[in-house]
């Protein structure tokens, strides 16, 4: 019943909040316009752009309401999640003014944000030998270095993977079920809630983000998603995972790390800066070829879904279920 009232309470929240956040973001001129000169820009009118701080309020008065007792990582996530919708809030604004932030700031504050986690108590601290059945505990500077970038990787992929209407959420929201049943089946109820309520937020958002979107989470909502996705595959999968079901959380967001890991090679291959925004992701790619955007979103997140199987069939086996 927890976790059916925490995905009930989570998305009824969103829906409930997006509407004003839209409203005030036409008002100041918080919105994402159409570039004819962006490949990236498929829409016709301008989006507001607030429906990333509706996902974050909806999360976190969720979490703290159903907790009761506030944690010391529950602090450690709020803070970092904080940070992470900060820096996205500017680089939203900037875009909404027709410019660009630099790489530099959001890097150094989304790196900080791990870093605060990590500080908090959440992190990747090693794994169990299948040969032996011991816990191979990793040392504390390769702790830090792995939970930075995992964290950092999965908030950068699906952030990039916000190309189109629905797919983000929809992405996150497939990978947040994936991520609950694993944490179920390993016993970790605080990472299983932490992933029901952002699969109801999710959903929340995507009721006005369906193709054609009404509303943009931007920069900050992807990242938030992507962060807490994160924090989610630390505590509720990677931790006392066997060497073969690490590729459990690799699995549960298959579709956003695969494909960014295609263009990541790409990039390189044509001397292209990494961060360099372009039209290389698989959704772009898919539309070149002639479908639509429904067809798009309905590929991906079936082959997300694809993937989501094979991440809870591996969870299972690992665990002796």
């Amino acid at each position: 019943m927890l976790y059916l009232a925490a995905f009930v309470i989570s998305m009824v929240l969103v829906l409930v909040l997006i509407p004003p956040f839209r409203k005030l973001a036409v008002k100041i001129d918080f919105v994402d316009k159409p570039r004819p000169d962006s490949e990236r820009k498929i829409h016709r009118e301008p989006i507001p752009l607030t429906a990333g701080v509706a996902i974050f309020i909806g999360f976190f008065i969720t979490y703290f309401a159903l907790t009761g007792v506030i944690s010391r990582e529950a602090i450690g996530i709020f803070i970092g999640s904080a940070l992470i919708l900060g820096i996205g809030l500017v680089d939203d604004w900037y875009k909404s003014q027709g410019k660009e932030l630099a790489s530099l700031p959001k890097l150094i504050v989304q790196v900080s944000a791990a870093v605060v986690v990590y500080s908090y108590g959440i992190a990747f601290e090693g794994f169990n030998n299948p040969f032996t059945g011991q816990y191979i505990n990793l040392p504390e500077w390769l702790q830090l270095i792995l939970t930075i970038l995992w964290i950092f990787g999965v908030t950068t992929v699906i952030n990039f993977s916000d190309g189109i209407d629905g797919l983000a959420g929809g992405l996150s929201a497939i990978s947040g079920g994936t991520l609950f049943v694993v944490a179920i089946t390993m016993g970790r109820g605080e990472s299983a809630l932490l992933a029901v309520i952002l699969v109801g937020a999710a959903l929340g958002y995507l009721r006005y983000n369906k193709p054609p979107a009404r509303v943009f989470m931007g920069d900050a909502g992807a990242t938030f998603l992507g962060f807490i996705l994160g924090i989610i595959a630390l505590d509720g999968a990677f931790k006392g995972a066997t060497l073969a079901s690490l590729f459990v959380p690799i699995f549960a967001l298959g579709v956003p790390i695969f494909d960014n890991i295609i263009v990541v090679i790409r990039r390189m291959r044509q001397s292209k800066p990494i961060y360099q925004a372009d039209a290389s992701q698989a959704h772009y790619r898919l539309l070149a070829t002639g479908l639509n955007q429904k067809q798009t979103l309905v590929f991906l997140c079936l082959l997300n879904l694809c993937f989501g199987l094979a991440a809870i069939i591996l969870a299972m086996n690992g665990s002796g279920a």
